[in-house]
């Protein structure tokens, strides 16, 4: 089973040739969106947690040598923390071309724009001159992820969602779950899933890490947002036995790290894995860009409308009042199954379908709107030692 993609120089394909404009800090983003801006495949990223916040350069860095990006420009005001040296060493590993300007040192915002978008638009040309190409579906990468749950989302969209991961898993692709909170009552299904003794162990702690992190004064596990509640969700762990239906019933291969300084890629050779990090939509689905994932399948019972500046989103609704109100947002409709029209297993088969489609050019909704969210979220390292968790 194939799709059309992009060979990169390290041996990962992408699914889409993007030129990615990186501001180190948030007080270079307005000059790296003017580079960007009005250049065809170019998206601009940023990340606002502080020009100290050097934890984050990791996250970036990760976004570039996603394989959905051909090169890469970073643009730095020239005086903060983050280092932009070690982050073009590391995304120079993948062979992509990779550039820097900084702001102090050109001497002027315009003259930054100026040479910024002098070497973008030549990244821009040779990404124009690079063909799509037969590749078998071991090469593919998919995250999975849901968010504006209600009850549909785990009678419908995250089942067939977890028929769809168990399609790629034996087709030789990789899957990504993501989101350690979603499993908090869950624990002992996904644990026995785990490939090995070892491997068990991890799931376990992704998961009892992410408990403890609630324990302190202020937090809670037991949180539902204003949607769950008002789509017929009524307790954590319902939620979470409905959430983890997306990640289908394939052994665990491992658990990938994401910690200060190190987040581990997506193997390549195919398996279902889980990721350290976050439940929100975006900086999760950031998380699952920068360690190489092409895509994410998206479930939404309320209909959360977002993309992604790295990687395409596929939104899946289960509910029938959300694909009629807002079938412009939604890519597949799997209402069908509470309807009574479709099985769960028919349903998994046109997000499988959808899957190949995009990563070989098929434009995702979220894309032709426009739409490319990034955030970048990151563990507090006070509340990490606190409980021990470093």
């Amino acid at each position: 089973m194939n799709f059309q993609g992009f060979m990169r120089p390290d041996g990962r394909v992408g699914v889409r040739n993007r030129v990615l404009v990186i501001a180190t800090c948030d007080c270079a983003e307005p000059t790296a969106q003017m580079i960007a801006r009005g250049i065809d495949g170019v998206v601009s990223v940023s990340q606002h947690l502080g020009c100290i916040a050097t934890d984050t350069a990791t996250t970036l860095t990760g976004a570039a040598k996603n394989p959905n990006i051909c090169a890469a420009l970073l643009v730095s005001m020239g005086c903060e923390g983050i280092e932009a040296e070690p982050m073009i060493a590391e995304i120079s590993k993948t062979g992509k071309p990779v550039e820097l300007v900084r702001i102090q040192e050109i001497g002027s915002t315009r003259g930054t724009i100026a040479r910024g978008r002098e070497i973008v638009q030549k990244m821009t040309d040779e990404a124009q001159k690079q063909q799509r190409k037969t590749f078998e579906i071991s090469q593919l990468a998919v995250g999975v992820k849901c968010g504006g749950s209600d009850t549909t989302s785990g009678i419908a969209a995250n089942p067939s969602i977890g028929a769809m991961t168990d399609m790629l898993v034996d087709a030789g692709a990789s899957v990504v779950m993501i989101e350690p909170i979603e499993a908090i009552g869950a624990e002992d299904f996904l644990a026995s899933r785990a490939a090995n003794q070892s491997i068990k162990k991890q799931v376990l702690k992704w998961i009892s890490d992410e408990e403890k992190r609630w324990t302190v004064p202020g937090a809670s596990t037991d949180f539902m947002c204003r949607g769950n509640i008002d789509g017929g969700l009524t307790t954590l762990e319902e939620k979470a036995l409905g959430a983890i239906h997306k990640g289908g019933h394939r052994p665990i291969q491992g658990v990938l790290k994401n910690r200060k300084g190190h987040l581990e890629m997506v193997p390549q050779g195919g398996g279902f894995y889980l990721q350290e990090g976050t439940h929100e939509e975006i900086p999760a689905i950031t998380y699952m860009a920068a360690a190489g994932v092409n895509m994410v399948v998206f479930a939404t019972g309320r209909g959360g409308v977002f993309g992604h500046a790295i990687s395409p989103i596929i939104r899946v609704t289960g509910n029938p009042e959300t694909w009629v109100r807002m079938k412009e947002d939604m890519d597949i409709n799997a209402s069908t199954i509470m309807e009574g029209k479709e099985s769960i297993e028919g349903v998994g088969k046109r997000i499988f379908d959808e899957v190949l489609a995009v990563a070989s050019g098929k434009p995702t909704l979220s894309e032709q709107l426009g739409l490319d969210n990034f955030a970048v979220w990151r563990y507090d390292s006070r509340l990490e030692a606190l409980l021990g968790l470093l």
